[in-house]
């Protein structure tokens, strides 16, 4: 029995790990489409244009990432060794270092524009 569940775990992590890579690859096509989109029609304002999809690419592989990480312990919930518990660790802490790092700077951005957005309101009230 614990056989067949491990079978059926390893399975189930390759599909959870085939799903982060759809994500990855799907968000890598809608950032070059909207890239294109902004190179060849020159926006009003292309540095936001940018921004926006920087940022929108950046929540897409933090989803990624968080697949990517319940495959891998889908990988060792299953009488782990003390050498993948360690690996998983590693493994975890490095793409939850870099899951911060992305929510930060998606949060300062949303930050950033809403305040530039109270101050376009201010100065359109004056």
């Amino acid at each position: 029995m614990e056989e067949l569940f491990k079978a059926w775990s390893a399975w189930v992590a390759v599909g959870v790990e085939a799903a982060a890579a759809g994500i990855i690859a799907l968000a890598a096509l809608e950032a070059t489409w909207r890239t294109v989109r902004i190179f060849f029609g020159r926006p009003a304002l292309p540095d936001a244009e940018k921004e926006g999809v920087r940022l929108r690419l950046a929540r897409w592989l933090a989803v990624a990432l968080e697949f990517t990480l319940a495959a891998d312990i889908l990988r060792t919930a299953i009488a782990p060794s003390w050498d993948e518990i360690g690996k998983l660790a590693a493994i975890a802490a490095l793409r939850t270092l870099l899951n911060f790092f992305l929510q930060r700077e998606i949060a300062d951005e949303a930050e950033r524009r809403r305040q530039g957005n109270v101050l376009a309101e201010r100065s359109s009230t004056k």
